[in-house]
């Protein structure tokens, strides 16, 4: 494995992640940050992080004999982490923005409509993927066919990883060449704002 590859790095700090969560295997769970602040490693461990807790919210919401009450009180801790979910992506492009702000464009360059970031949230939900079908496939309380087919969905998951890999080192290895550039948009949950979710600001004007 090339550790020098930001797929392979991202890789790492997920699998890191994923496991060290898994050691207690709770929500609730305090999370500590196993790298230094103002790291890219810091920044990768927290997504990770963020999106195991909340694949484990979707999978509580979804008791069919979940109390109201606290189904509702789930769908606020998912609503929020989707947000910090958002603000981390953006923290991770603002990375790759310092990282290449020296690096000229080329006459010419393609512009990406995927940024880096986002690409690498992508990473991190198959990472997540991968972990679960790998559990789903070791089940010994299951039956062979069981097993067989999600063994099956775990190979397919591998080649995507590899795939995504690939295509997330070919575009940072063309921005950083100044064949592509990086174009970030601020993302904006509109239903997490008072000011625009008319729900909200309708309650707050009563």
């Amino acid at each position: 494995m090339n550790k020098d590859k930001i797929s392979n790095k991202a890789s790492e700090v997920f699998d890191l992640a994923i496991k060290n969560y898994h050691v207690l295997d709770t929500v609730d769970q305090k999370f500590k940050n196993p790298f230094s602040t103002n790291t890219f490693d810091n920044l990768l461990y927290r997504k990770s992080w963020i999106d195991t807790v909340q694949w484990h919210y979707e999978d509580l919401i979804r008791d069919p004999n979940i109390d109201p009450k606290i189904g509702m009180e789930l769908k606020r801790k998912i609503d929020a982490s989707n947000q910090e979910r958002t603000d981390m992506v953006e923290d991770i492009d603002s990375f790759f923005l310092e990282k290449y702000k020296d690096v000229k464009i080329m006459k010419g360059a393609e512009f990406n409509s995927e940024s880096p970031a986002w690409a690498i949230d992508r990473l991190s939900i198959l990472a997540l993927k991968i972990y679960h079908m790998e559990e789903q496939a070791n089940r010994k309380d299951t039956s062979i066919k069981h097993q067989k087919t999600c063994k099956n969905k775990l190979e397919v998951l591998l080649q995507q990883k590899l795939d995504l890999s690939y295509a997330i080192d070919c575009l940072l290895q063309k921005i950083s060449q100044g064949k592509k550039y990086m174009k970030v948009y601020k993302q904006m949950k509109m239903y997490n704002d008072i000011e625009l979710n008319p729900v909200l600001y309708n309650q707050s004007n009563n």
